[in-house]
């Protein structure tokens, strides 16, 4: 065999084995080829990270089911090309609807990883709610009538020795704790109306209002069963619930000042 034919087999070869690998290459790059058409493996790639954004676990069984998907819907986007379905009015419009809420969402979402809740403004919002809810909490009791009359008459019974407990779950409009005796539990006094805190507030421990409180529901007879000093959860623990309401308030005003500065004619 001469050099020439030698130099000619050779470089035959070495085609050979560039173009096998441009294949390889172009198989690692593509789901499958469909009709001619190859399927890029980013479309399944874009799949499994909606999957995983829902919490699932993304098994090699998930990901043969994302890739017979994504094989589908190239089936069926040709099938629709070739009808000429891709040229509707229709399409178009709700493509670039689509169009607009991927842009918009993708947006937001970059808004929020530049402009991350701090754990300075986490603590400024836990230090407002422990404000507005620290103090005293008071585990009381109400009875909710219609009349003054009914209230005296009541409150008299009271004093002659009838349980509480009893005449709440005869006699009280309040539906939400008459079954419980009355019982509204433990709460802040700025859960109430102004009339009923401020009457609850006077009261001791074992102690009940001796005239009934008017307020916008009715009378109320109310006794003060315990009193503590309020218990909030540490910031830790309601530093999800916090950071998750900064980051909405954030994204609102956001939006707000974005619509404040175009210029809508």
């Amino acid at each position: 065999m001469n050099k020439l034919l030698r130099a000619s087999l050779t470089s035959i070869a070495m085609a050979s084995a560039m173009l096998a690998a441009s294949a390889q290459t172009a198989d690692a790059q593509n789901v499958a080829i469909v009709n001619g058409k190859a399927v890029p493996k980013a479309r399944m790639e874009a799949l499994a990270q909606q999957v995983a954004r829902s919490g699932k676990p993304v098994t090699p069984e998930i990901s043969e089911q994302i890739r017979q998907e994504v094989i589908a819907r190239e089936v069926f986007m040709q099938e629709a090309q070739k009808r000429g379905l891709d040229a509707s009015e229709d399409y178009k419009a709700q493509l670039e609807l689509t169009r607009q809420t991927i842009l918009i969402r993708e947006l937001f979402a970059d808004y929020q990883k530049t402009n991350p809740v701090t754990d300075a403004e986490v603590q400024a919002e836990y230090d407002k709610f422990a404000a507005a809810n620290g103090g005293k909490e008071y585990k009381a009791r109400h009875i909710l009538v219609e009349s003054e009359a009914e209230a005296k008459k009541l409150t008299a019974e009271l004093k002659k020795g009838a349980k509480f407990d009893d005449l709440a779950k005869k006699h009280s409009k309040d539906s939400g704790s008459a079954a419980k005796g009355g019982d509204l539990d433990w709460a802040n006094a700025s859960s109430y109306v102004p009339e009923f805190a401020e009457a609850l507030t006077k009261l001791e421990k074992g102690k009940t209002t001796e005239v009934a409180v008017k307020s916008q529901f009715g009378y109320h007879i109310i006794r003060v069963d315990d009193i503590r000093n309020a218990q909030l959860p540490p910031v830790d623990q309601v530093k999800p619930q916090i950071t998750q309401q900064l980051q909405q308030q954030k994204l609102q005003n956001y939006q707000q000042e974005l619509r404040a500065k175009a210029k809508i004619e």
